[in-house]
């Protein structure tokens, strides 16, 4: 089991830059922010794009993966995207992983000035980016017509540092997302029971939960031929999942939890001082310190 960590661009980097390598210190495996154009309460910010803090993030440090958690259709297109990803693979190191989701039906949906597409169109739009990324990321030039996204003669070299592309973490939870983690994915995330409340369950209830998930995968993965064994399972918690972190025993039943059930990768957040994620950091790095 590996443990990673959710950091908000929430922070002027002057201010908050610093947290990145402390995480990489603290033994984590993997850190990630959130890429939106602005995030619930705290869309009025101070909010940073995530490309511009991840390679930052990258700059400052060595050994640990980058990443975001999630990139979506909402705002963006395949192909600036997909040279974006190349600059910051190869700023890292190769040590970038791209979380990608489809999105919610407000905030980002709806910023620039277009209605929130239904969840089917989300969804459609959602499985042409993802496919369509793919074949950016492999590909020296790119033309694809989509009926929401294309590329022509679209230029993609020197390519990604990583072969044959950066790895996707694909989010999901119906059967038609899993079906796509199934296809593209080299990663599989989810957040818990999409129709409980935030911060909901426990260990004992989130594992059970993200365990008939993980079935739900596993079924995917054999109508798409996919061995399952080969698709990283990732588990965040801190919205609907409880992360555990009130003190170290209880992280490591936590911790435990997940692992027996087969998941790879666990994610936390970094805590803040008011509102989403409260927490204070002594606390935090003492019991993630015990743990990791």
């Amino acid at each position: 089991m590996r443990v990673g960590v959710v950091i908000l661009p929430d922070q002027r980097w002057a201010d908050g830059g610093w947290r990145w390598k402390r995480a990489e210190e603290l033994g984590f495996a993997h850190a990630w922010t959130y890429d939106h154009i602005g995030w619930r309460s705290l869309s009025q910010g101070p909010w940073f794009g995530a490309m511009p803090t991840l390679t930052a993030a990258a700059a400052a440090t060595s050994t640990i993966r980058l990443g975001t958690m999630v990139a979506s259709p909402n705002f963006r297109h395949p192909v600036p995207f997909a040279r974006d990803v190349l600059a910051l693979d190869d700023v890292a190191g190769g040590r970038l992983s791209l979380g990608l989701g489809a999105g919610t039906q407000v905030g980002d949906a709806t910023v620039l000035g277009e209605g929130g597409p239904s969840p089917r169109v989300r969804l459609q739009r959602f499985e042409e980016f993802v496919t369509l990324l793919d074949t950016l990321l492999t590909n020296d030039t790119v033309t694809s017509a989509g009926r929401h996204f294309s590329a022509l003669d679209a230029p993609m070299g020197p390519g990604c540092v990583q072969e044959p592309r950066v790895p996707f973490v694909v989010a999901a939870t119906g059967p038609r997302g899993m079906r796509l983690a199934a296809r593209k994915g080299d990663g599989w995330v989810t957040t818990g029971d999409p129709n409980r409340g935030e911060i909901g369950m426990d260990a004992v209830e989130g594992s059970a939960s993200v365990r008939a998930q993980m079935d739900r995968l596993r079924a995917a993965c054999d109508a798409e031929d996919r061995d399952p064994v080969t698709i990283e399972r990732y588990a965040l918690t801190g919205l609907t999942l409880s992360s555990g972190l009130g003190s170290a025993e209880e992280f490591r039943e936590t911790v435990g939890r997940y692992e027996g059930i087969g998941v790879d990768e666990l994610i936390v957040h970094w805590p803040r001082a008011s509102d989403w994620f409260v927490g204070d950091l002594d606390h935090f790095e003492s019991v993630v310190s015990s743990v990791l």
